[in-house]
């Protein structure tokens, strides 16, 4: 009789396989991503009223070849994962294919990176998930028949936990992002190999990029007891603008479904192209790429480095770009709207500065939170980004407290309402 002890080591070979495959390809897609976010920038630097042409015309392009080759490769990616997890072990799990394969993981990327050539504020974090969820779903399909297999759905929830730790260097973010978002079954019995299979990809990556923070070292200080209520209010408010944020979002999206032609499609690409080209003309290059700069200017230059626009040039420029209807994630433009938020607030209510670090990171925690309602998930990710350990009682008040405040404003999270469209749209929605 088969020992299930020896069986679940050759389950888990696929999924080390792929997190190996995931590690490589999120050090390339990072690597493309800095080259073209910085030629954005430089086009812009060039001549600034360059961009009335430049960033419609590479909107649209994005827009293109997304609604032309993979209309499931538009937006985060994050909701199309989900949606591949609840689909996967079913008798729909055909269905997988139309979310997750090589072609949507090869026009994510292309597609993401038009967008920054045009200067988008997006991020790669959400297309990051779904390209790893389309490597694990490829490399579960070419597993040998008669070998042991993990079930498909682990195999994707894995897939998205490797996918964020290797974005963001945060493998245990991705941890607790798989499970507290991808996974709503059991998963005990393999965790020694999924864990391991999110460590793998992690340190693939590593290997290429070296051990690094994504946000450094800045400087935190205690903080009294007296100002707990301090965090509690800028979590409150900041998760509310996150899930407002997201509103704005799913009006925009309801909006464009009324008109379903192609030639409307594209001007309403277009349109966003240039109404995102008069705000980065008039704000400058903070209101371009994911908003990197603008978080380490205001942690280690101070909150009075970013100008009073900054928090309203990322949240229209962030709207802007993703409405367009191309590939791009707002994980990391979530958190430069955070920080520029966090720095507005900071200076205009006076709080000590020995405390506007700890009140900007908390504060990004919180708008995270309040897009994509997962707390454990924005703290672990903003801790390990830091590595400020000390301060994690005040990361994890700021999501719980931000998640209230997020709740208040939909009551259910952005990506499981763009979930259940794009089940609705493969033919799987029960």
């Amino acid at each position: 009789m088969e020992n299930p002890n020896l069986r679940i080591p050759f389950q888990a070979i696929p999924l080390w396989v792929a997190s190996v495959l995931t590690g490589l390809v999120a050090v390339a897609y990072e690597d493309l991503f800095i080259l073209f976010e910085r030629a954005g920038k430089g086009i812009f630097h060039l001549a600034p009223w360059l961009v009335f042409i430049t960033t419609p015309v590479f909107f649209l392009f994005a827009w293109f070849i997304t609604a032309r080759f993979a209309p499931n490769a538009r937006g985060s990616g994050i909701p199309q994962l989900l949606a591949a997890v609840d689909l996967a072990g079913t008798p729909r799990h055909p269905l997988v294919r139309q979310l997750l394969g090589i072609r949507i993981g090869l026009i994510k990327i292309g597609s993401s990176l038009l967008m920054l050539l045009g200067g988008g504020a997006i991020g790669r974090e959400g297309p990051t998930l779904q390209v790893a969820g389309s490597i694990f779903q490829t490399v579960y399909r070419f597993i040998p028949e008669g070998w042991s297999r993990v079930s498909q759905r682990i195999m994707l929830i894995t897939g998205g936990a490797s996918g964020l730790a290797a974005a963001f260097n945060t493998p245990l973010g991705g941890i607790v992002y798989a499970l507290e978002e991808l996974t709503k079954t059991h998963i005990a019995r393999f965790r020694t190999a999924v864990f391991s299979a999110v460590i793998i990809a992690g340190m693939t990556a590593q290997s290429f990029l070296g051990s690094y923070l994504y946000l450094g070292y800045p400087k935190l200080s205690p903080l009294p007891l007296s100002m707990i209520w301090v965090v509690i209010v800028l979590a409150f408010i900041t998760g509310s603008l996150g899930a407002q944020f997201t509103a704005i979002l799913l009006w925009i999206g309801s909006l464009r479904k009324k008109y379903p032609s192609r030639k409307k499609q594209a001007a309403f690409a277009v349109v966003c192209g240039l109404l995102f080209a008069a705000v980065v003309f008039f704000t400058g290059e903070i209101t371009m790429g994911t908003g990197k700069p603008l978080i380490n200017t205001i942690l280690f230059e101070g909150a009075d480095a970013a100008p009073w626009y900054a928090f309203p040039a990322r949240f229209v420029g962030a709207v802007l770009s993703f409405s367009v209807g191309a590939s791009g994630g707002i994980f990391a433009t979530s958190l430069s709207s955070g920080a520029s938020l966090g720095a507005l607030l900071v200076h205009w209510g006076g709080l000590p500065e020995a405390h506007h670090n700890l009140m900007v990171l908390v504060c990004m925690i919180g708008f995270l939170t309040g897009v994509t309602r997962t707390p454990f998930t924005a703290a672990i990710l903003v801790l390990e980004m830091t590595d400020r350990h000390s301060a994690i009682f005040y990361f994890l008040l700021a999501g719980m407290i931000a998640n209230l405040g997020a709740g208040m404003v939909l009551r259910r999270s952005f990506y499981e309402i763009q979930k259940d469209g794009y089940l609705e749209a493969v033919g799987g929605k029960a």
